[in-house]
């Protein structure tokens, strides 16, 4: 019998396979992380490998939970965000939580829909016909930060449809935090977080979620044990001191992203107002082609196609110095 099943989504950050394959250098401006992190001064204790992890990462929580001004049984922690996002949508769709139809926006992240399609559910362009809406803020390709006011609004909306608006901030930190919703307790809210983009640690593997305890408890339950490792769980305990320090993060991001516009701007390209650590751009040329051109010139940048953005590429902001490196390849292969 032939099953529907959808296909992997696609992802920036493949720098390490590109290594792999070429056994050379790259500049991987497909990873979207923080080019200027805090100064995180963690080493591995190798002697946390001798025990399993506390799988209700109570002291993981409380550090959170100090933070953000939540009750530990509002936090749930997982391998990642994606992990977290997987979860959250058996929990939800297969449990009969909510409606087994969802509503994003387009272009977006493309693991909501996997995530969603993997749980038996079904795309509506109906919001009010969602059981989940799907917002991320900043929106991952085009950057666009959705406003505390709009994002309440939404929630009010999910709420008189009896749905749930699902928020993933994983890149708020590095734009504006003051739009967050993550201190907001309500049925009808769950809010996604990262420590990869902010801190730059994607092999971690750290990300966590704030919601109504009800359904914290099924997502905590859901969640394949001890699935945030030890050395993640010590990072991330450590890095979560530095939240303040992500003020300069964002400072010199803004400064180097408005360089890079500029930039790519002069090239004849057009490059998106983006409020984050980086830059939708049209090309008016096939996405592919171009980056297959930067390959070759030993630089990464996301192709936007799986995004349904054929003649778009996504460039993540990183230092001057590699920015210029970014500039002088793309004026030889657009010129």
């Amino acid at each position: 019998m032939a099953v529907d099943f959808p296909v992997k989504a696609i992802h920036g950050g493949t720098g390490k396979r590109q290594r792999e394959k070429t056994r050379k250098n790259v500049l991987d401006f497909s990873a979207s992380t923080n080019p200027f992190p805090p100064k995180v001064n963690w080493e591995p204790d190798l002697h946390l490998l001798e025990y399993y992890p506390d799988d209700y990462y109570t002291e993981l929580k409380e550090r959170i939970g100090s933070i953000f001004h939540r009750d530990i049984t509002e936090i749930c922690v997982g391998n990642g965000s994606i992990e977290l996002i997987r979860v959250f949508c058996s929990v939800v769709f297969r449990n009969g939580i909510s409606r087994n139809r969802f509503y994003l926006q387009s272009p977006t992240f493309g693991e909501y829909e996997l995530s969603a399609r993997l749980s038996a559910a079904t795309p509506t362009i109906v919001p009010s016909d969602a059981g989940v809406y799907f917002l991320c803020n900043p929106n991952n390709p085009t950057g666009l930060l959705t406003k505390k006011e709009k994002t309440l609004a939404l929630l009010d909306e999910m709420k008189y449809h009896k749905g749930i608006l699902f928020c993933d901030e994983a890149f708020i930190e590095l734009s504006d935090p003051s739009q967050s919703v993550a201190e907001i307790s309500d049925p009808s809210l769950f809010v996604l977080r990262s420590l990869t983009k902010s801190f730059a640690v994607p092999g971690i593997r750290f990300g966590y979620g704030f919601g109504e305890p009800a359904l914290i408890e099924k997502i905590e339950t859901a969640r394949s044990p001890w699935s945030v490792n030890a050395f993640a769980e010590s990072y991330a305990l450590e890095a979560l001191g530095h939240m303040e320090e992500l003020e300069g993060s964002r400072s010199a991001i803004e400064r180097e992203r408005h360089w890079l516009s500029s930039a790519i701007s002069a090239l004849g390209l057009r490059s998106y107002p983006s409020s984050v650590n980086y830059i939708l751009v049209e090309c008016g040329q096939d996405a592919s082609s171009l980056c297959n051109e930067l390959i070759r010139k030993d630089i990464l940048v996301r192709d936007c196609t799986s995004f349904g953005l054929p003649t778009s590429i996504r460039i993540a902001v990183r230092t001057h110095e590699e920015n210029i490196q970014l500039i002088e390849a793309l004026a030889a292969c657009v010129h």
